[in-house]
């Protein structure tokens, strides 16, 4: 289902919905359209790609805590590139591996392609010879919102 980009009133990104709850926004009145898919509609609305709300919403949770830690988070992270080598990365690899007290955390997760993620499998980077092309970090909501 298409995912639509809600745009707080001061056009800062705010969070992506589904198609059905976009349109329940434009029903409500709380949102209009600042984008829509060209020639395609629904109901009395053209099909929305960005809203914006009518009303500015704070964002306290936003300055008041990190991001959760995600699987597709580290994705949007990593940019779909390989912790370990930079070609294009298919999995979530631990730095310090869970069997050995790593966790799954933004600092200890990135992206890796299935050859390095074979290649390091249960060892530290030290044990294998490997090392990281990227530093592991926590980060921004609006990385994440891109």
């Amino acid at each position: 289902m298409a995912r639509v980009l809600v745009l707080n009133a001061s056009y800062e990104p705010l969070q992506r919905v589904d198609l059905r709850h976009a349109i329940r926004m434009l029903v409500r009145g709380v949102a209009v359209i600042e984008e829509a898919v060209d020639g395609r509609s629904f109901g009395v609305f053209p099909e929305p790609k960005v809203l914006r709300l009518v009303r500015y919403v704070t964002m306290r949770w936003r300055h008041s805590r990190r991001p959760g830690w995600s699987k597709a988070g580290v994705y949007k992270r990593d940019r779909g590139r390989c912790g370990y080598c930079g070609r294009s990365g298919n999995s979530i690899d631990h730095v310090v591996p869970v069997s050995r007290g790593g966790e799954s955390s933004w600092e200890n997760t990135v992206l890796a392609c299935t050859r390095c993620n074979h290649r390091k499998a249960d060892s530290l980077l030290q044990e294998c010879g490997m090392r990281l092309a990227v530093t592991p970090y926590v980060p921004t909501w609006d990385q994440l919102m891109a």
